[in-house]
């Protein structure tokens, strides 16, 4: 009699599986599969994270740079605990955790298992640097070979996987948000939250979520606060995130003497309360491949303010379900533009909150089982 089926999921960190997967790995226990997790165990660095529908989990030592000599450990590990076992999924993600895992399920992909790439985002892409075309395309190119399925999330990625990859590409509207947890709330709610949270004024919030890093270019906004104040003197910026800048942007705030209206909220688990408690989402990232936070600020009705990039592109339209631009000027001006006029918030708002319902977990698990099963 053959054994119940079993599915494994990989990911360069253990902290991408628990922000993103678990919605599937709770549906895969419910279908009768072992659920097995490998990834780096990062979950020290994201407090209030854990994993849950797993069988089994097993720490792997993957770094993120393609340079670190830390992966030819991850690879043997990998390859160690796949021809171990036999699996009948592997679902791989991020790029180390996707490549390592595409070569370690050689043999096992030739026995009948199926394995899956998720691509939460090339790294080449239109505007990308010309380095990032030379490095990542080939690698992915070259890789594509090694699975059975390619999952896209944005449209860009898929139109230039499916013309130029030899393996079967299809797409997906992201990995799915839960469109319960991000539920809008009423503004006799929203004022209740703020109490919650200490404040107590009539501040007009902007929150901007992600990792403290260079990409996510947190530096960018607190530049403009200043200009911001000017126009709304409530103004208050609230950054949600851990990452190594945060120390330079804590001197930034300082410089710019705003620590009466910036405030650093370090890493929260529970960041549907500051959605909700908030006026605008923000984002100034440089790169993004299809952007949480942002889908969860529109299921909350919150109007959102995001620089031009491939992720902000593929769920913003223009003064439609929001605004996008990479003008600093038309940055700040529909910043103001929120804060002064109820109607467009509104009009706003509305509008993404219907475009949102297409990345909702409901709507993507139908995709994603689709191709998997």
């Amino acid at each position: 009699m053959k054994n119940m089926k079993k599915v494994l999921y990989t990911a360069t960190v253990l902290s991408h599986i628990c922000q993103f997967h678990l919605p599937y790995l709770k549906i895969f226990k419910e279908k009768g599969y072992e659920v097995h997790v490998a990834a780096k165990d990062n979950l020290l660095e994201k407090n209030g994270l854990a994993l849950k529908y797993a069988d089994k989990f097993v720490d792997i030592p993957f770094s993120r740079s393609p340079k670190s000599l830390k992966n030819i450990k991850a690879y043997r590990q990998l390859k160690k605990l796949i021809n171990g076992d036999y699996y009948d999924l592997i679902i791989c993600n991020t790029p180390m955790g996707g490549i390592l895992t595409r070569l370690a399920a050689k043999r096992t992909r030739k026995k009948g298992t199926k394995v899956v790439y998720f691509a939460h985002g090339f790294h080449f892409y239109k505007g990308a640097p010309k380095s990032n075309w030379l490095f990542y395309y080939p690698i992915e190119k070259k890789f594509s070979k090694k699975c059975d399925v390619l999952i896209t999330i944005t449209h860009e990625d898929y139109a230039l996987a499916s013309s130029k990859f030899k393996t079967k590409v299809v797409h997906c509207h992201g990995v799915g948000v839960d469109g319960s947890r991000h539920a809008c709330v009423s503004d006799r709610e929203k004022l209740e939250l703020r109490n919650q949270l200490g404040v107590h004024d009539e501040s007009f919030i902007c929150l901007c979520i992600g990792e403290l890093n260079k990409n996510k270019n947190q530096k960018e906004i607190i530049e403009l606060v200043p200009k911001l104040k000017e126009v709304i003197p409530n103004f208050k910026l609230w950054l949600a995130g851990n990452g190594n800048t945060k120390q330079e942007l804590e001197s930034k705030i300082e410089d710019l003497d705003l620590k009466d209206c910036v405030t650093l909220l370090g890493y929260q688990p529970q960041i549907e309360t500051y959605i909700r408690a908030s006026d605008v989402i923000v984002s100034v990232s440089k790169r993004e491949g299809m952007p949480f936070n942002i889908i969860e600020a529109m299921l909350a009705k919150r109007p959102v303010v995001v620089s031009e990039n491939r992720g902000h592109r593929e769920l913003i339209k223009d003064d439609i379900n929001g605004f996008i631009t990479n003008d600093i000027q038309n940055f700040v001006e529909s910043i103001v533009k929120l804060s002064k006029d109820k109607d467009v918030y509104d009009r706003i708002s509305e509008q993404a909150y219907i475009d949102a319902q297409n990345y909702t977990v409901d709507a993507v698990k139908q995709e994603f089982f689709k191709e998997l099963l």
